[in-house]
């Protein structure tokens, strides 16, 4: 993903990136079901690095895992490139933690974009004290181990519904994730930063009173001259 495309995306709502991906025929790409936990946190925007979870299995999954230098959650932390953001396939369960607050900072700390789970995590006040995006389902106070065993890293994964691969590019907001398939990243960038001048635009004229018949979707002549030389006039 260039600079551009990077900084384009994070001027843009995770709805329009939805509208323009919906005209490509791509319907399901927002992560349903997660939330964030810092809202102020800015956009998330970066590709995406991938842990999957398996339901755990009693005899494998104990506390002693943790010392095992190799523990794929702890790999996954360790290794997720600067820029990308973790995505954490959780099964849609947060009864336990998908991480907590020491890893996200870590995350966070080696200059991670975000972290994304449809599972939980715990922590949350913390978390959600850092400036850093950070996405779940609710918080969860017991331990990944009791439900969760980490098993692979950066595959393709089902996150809250939502098919990702590695680098996909993922697009948070204060709404939530939304999943760009990698190779179409730059257009839709760019599509919805057009879209983005046109609603802003809308938005101001049904503020000054407008009624949105003609306006929304644009179709009529006056409002495409009005549309024109207000681009004119505020430069965008």
């Amino acid at each position: 993903m260039s600079p551009e495309t990077r900084a384009t995306l994070k001027s843009v709502s995770t709805a329009t990136l939805a509208t323009a991906l919906f005209k490509r025929g791509l319907r399901n790409q927002f992560i349903q079901d997660v939330r964030p936990l810092n809202p102020q946190a800015g956009t998330m925007v970066g590709e995406a690095y991938t842990l999957r979870y398996i339901p755990a299995r009693e005899d494998l999954n104990t506390l002693a895992v943790f010392r095992d230098p190799t523990h794929p959650q702890r790999v996954a932390v360790d290794q997720c490139p600067e820029g990308a953001v973790l995505v954490m396939d959780s099964r849609k369960n947060p009864r336990a933690a998908s991480a907590g607050a020491i890893l996200v900072t870590r995350l966070m700390k080696r200059g991670a974009a975000g972290v994304v789970t449809d599972g939980g995590f715990r922590d949350s006040p913390e978390i959600g004290a850092l400036p850093f995006p950070a996405y779940h389902n609710r918080p969860s106070a017991p331990t990944n181990l009791t439900l969760h065993q980490a098993l692979d890293i950066n595959v393709p994964i089902g996150c809250g519904d939502v098919a990702v691969f590695p680098g996909d590019v993922m697009v948070g907001d204060a709404e939530g994730v939304i999943v760009i398939p990698a190779d179409l990243a730059d257009e839709i960038a760019a599509e919805a930063a057009e879209m983005t001048v046109f609603e802003d635009f809308v938005l101001e004229e049904v503020q000054n009173g407008r009624a949105v018949i003609g306006l929304y979707p644009l179709v009529d002549d006056q409002a495409k001259a009005d549309f024109a030389a207000w681009r004119r006039k505020t430069g965008r």
